[in-house]
C-alpha cells in the first residue's frame, strides 16, 4: 500500500471515533478538512495565511480538556480572520463534535501520520482518496451525485484544455473537473517554461466554478489549494453562489466548459432568477444546460453529464434541445452505463457541443456511442475504470470541437456496433428525440431497463439511507438528537 493509501485508509478510519457523536461521513470530511487544512498549512510551511495564536501548534498546545473550547472559537475566529482562502473555507464554520476527549484523539492521530512521505507522493492525492471514499459511502449522499474520477478524466482528455482556455465548471461540487483540467494542462505543457504572461493568465483567468452548497464549496477550495491551484484573489476561483440566480450571469464566458449538473427540480418548483434564459423552468438540468450554451463564447466546447429525461422530455424540455442544436453542433453523446451514481436506476449521458458562430443550424448530425448495453453493473463489487473508456476516446477522434475534419475520421459502425450517426433531419422527424438506442441489452444481471427485485430493493434502501441521514443532519443543526 502506498503512503497515499494507507494515510486515506488511517484518516478515514478515525470517522469511527466520531461515531457515538453522531456525525455523519460527509460532516465528518467536512470536520477533517478545518483540521487537515490546519495540520496542512504547517507541512507547507504556509502559515502566514493563518492569524498568530490560530495554528496547529496553537490547538496542540492546549489541554485536553480545554482544546476542544479553543478549537471551536479558532473555527469562529477564521470566519472572519486570515487570507481570503481562509476566511472562505471557515466561513459560519461549525464543530459537531461535542467531547473534548474526541478532538484530542483526532489530533493526535493526525499528528502521527506520515506526512513527509504524503507530502512527496502529494496531499491532493490524500485529500481526493478522502472525497472518494466520502462518495462511495452510500449514507454520505443524502441525495448528491458525484462524478467517478475514470469519467471525468476521460472527458477532460476528449476535451483537450490548454492553458488559452477560459475553463469553467457552473456545478462544481468538489472541483474534480478543475483539478483534472489543470493536471491535464501542466502534463501536456511546460509549466517551467511559461512566460511571466501565462503566468498571470493561468492563476488569475483560467479556471472558474460555482457551488451553491457551502460545506461542498469548502472542500472544493481545500481540494483545489492542496493540488496546487492557488487563485489571483480578484479574478479566478471557485465561487459560493447559485448558478441558476444572476450570480451565474456574472461568470465570465467560457472556451470549455466540464460539468456534471445536479438533477431534480427546484425546491417548491420555482423558476430560476435568471434574465437571460429564454425558456424559464424548475428543472435544474434543463436550467443548467441553458446556461451552459449560453455561456460559451463563439468556438468555446462543453461536455457535461445529463440525465435521460433531457434527451427525450417534450414541451420545453424539446424547445431547449432545438435551442441547442440551432445554437451549438451537438456532435456527440455518450451513454453512460448505469449504477456509477449515488442511485443505481440513474440513467445519464455526456453531452459533447460547440458553439456555433450563428444561432442557427449548426447541428448537422449526432454521433451517439452506447457504453450502456452489455457492460458490467458498476458499483462496489465493480469499479468504473478510465479502462473502459478507451475505446470511447479512440472512436472520439482528436477534434474536441466535433468539426467536419473530425467528424469525417469516425466511423459508423452500424446496427452491431456501439458508435452511430444520426442526421439532424431524421431526429427532427422523430420529434427532436434523442434518447436513441438501437444495441440489445442480452443482460441478466439487473442493469438494463427492468431489473432484478434485489436491485430495485438495494435501490429503495440507498435512498432511505439517504433520506435519514440527512434527517440527522437537519435535526443536528437544530440541536436536536435522535435515534433511527
Amino acid at each position: 500500500m502506498s503512503t497515499t493509501q494507507d494515510t486515506v485508509a488511517k484518516l478515514w478510519n478515525l470517522c469511527n471515533v466520531l461515531k457515538d457523536d453522531g456525525v455523519t461521513y460527509h460532516q465528518y470530511v467536512i470536520e477533517l478538512t478545518y483540521l487537515l487544512f490546519l495540520k496542512m498549512a504547517k507541512e507547507t510551511q504556509t502559515e502566514s495565511q493563518l492569524p498568530v495564536g490560530y495554528r496547529w501548534d496553537d490547538l496542540e498546545k492546549h489541554a485536553v480538556l480545554d482544546r476542544l473550547n479553543s478549537y471551536k472559537s479558532l473555527l469562529s475566529y477564521l470566519g472572519s480572520h486570515g487570507s481570503t482562502l481562509v476566511k472562505e473555507i471557515f466561513a459560519d464554520a461549525v464543530s459537531l463534535i461535542k467531547k473534548p476527549s474526541t478532538l484530542s484523539v483526532l489530533v493526535t492521530e493526525i499528528d502521527k501520520l506520515d506526512w513527509y512521505n504524503a507530502r512527496k507522493e502529494g496531499l491532493g492525492d490524500v485529500y481526493e482518496g478522502l472525497l472518494e471514499k466520502n462518495a462511495n459511502e452510500k449514507k454520505a449522499g443524502a441525495g448528491q451525485y458525484f462524478t467517478p474520477r475514470s469519467l471525468i478524466d476521460s472527458m477532460v482528455h476528449v476535451m483537450h484544455p490548454t492553458l488559452d482556455d477560459i475553463i469553467q465548471d457552473p456545478a462544481a461540487g468538489t472541483g474534480g473537473f478543475l483539478v483534472s483540467a489543470n493536471r491535464y494542462i501542466r502534463e501536456h505543457s511546460a509549466p517551467e517554461s511559461w512566460t511571466e504572461k501565462q503566468k498571470r493568465k493561468y492563476c488569475g483567468n483560467t479556471f472558474y466554478g460555482m457551488e451553491h452548497v457551502q460545506d461542498t464549496h469548502r472542500l472544493a477550495l481545500m481540494n483545489l489549494m492542496l493540488h496546487g491551484l492557488e487563485f489571483d484573489p480578484q479574478g479566478a476561483g471557485i465561487f459560493y453562489g447559485d448558478t441558476l440566480s444572476p450570480d451565474g450571469e456574472a461568470l465570465p464566458k467560457a472556451t470549455l466548459i466540464l460539468t456534471n449538473p445536479p438533477f431534480g427540480s427546484k425546491k417548491g418548483g420555482g423558476l430560476p432568477s435568471r434574465s437571460d434564459f429564454k425558456f424559464p423552468t424548475s428543472n435544474k438540468q434543463f436550467c443548467f444546460l441553458q446556461h451552459i450554451y449560453l455561456g460559451l463564447e463563439v468556438g468555446g466546447r462543453a461536455a457535461a453529464v445529463f440525465p435521460d429525461n433531457v434527451l427525450f422530455e417534450s414541451n420545453v424540455g424539446r424547445q431547449i434541445r432545438v435551442d441547442l442544436m440551432d445554437k451549438c453542433n451537438l456532435h456527440t453523446i455518450l451513454r453512460l452505463p448505469t449504477g456509477i451514481f449515488y442511485a443505481q436506476g440513474v440513467k445519464t449521458n455526456v453531452l459533447f457541443f460547440a458553439r456555433g458562430k450563428r444561432d442557427k443550424d449548426n447541428t448537422k448530425e449526432v454521433w451517439i456511442y452506447d457504453l450502456r448495453a452489455n457492460t458490467p453493473q458498476f458499483g462496489k463489487r465493480t469499479s468504473l475504470m478510465r479502462d473502459h473508456f478507451a475505446e470511447f476516446e479512440a472512436a472520439f477522434g482528436d477534434d474536441p470541437l466535433g468539426g467536419s475534419a473530425g467528424l469525417a475520421q469516425r466511423t459508423d459502425t452500424g446496427e452491431e456496433g456501439r458508435f452511430r450517426r444520426f442526421s439532424r433531419k431524421w431526429i427532427a422527424e422523430r420529434g427532436d428525440n434523442l434518447d436513441i438506442a438501437w444495441l440489445k441489452d442480452e443482460r441478466k444481471d439487473g442493469n438494463g431497463d427492468l431489473p432484478e427485485p434485489a436491485i430495485l430493493a438495494q435501490e429503495a434502501m440507498s435512498e432511505l439511507e439517504a433520506a435519514l441521514a440527512e434527517l440527522r443532519g437537519i435535526l443536528q443543526e437544530l440541536g436536536e438528537e435522535i435515534s433511527l
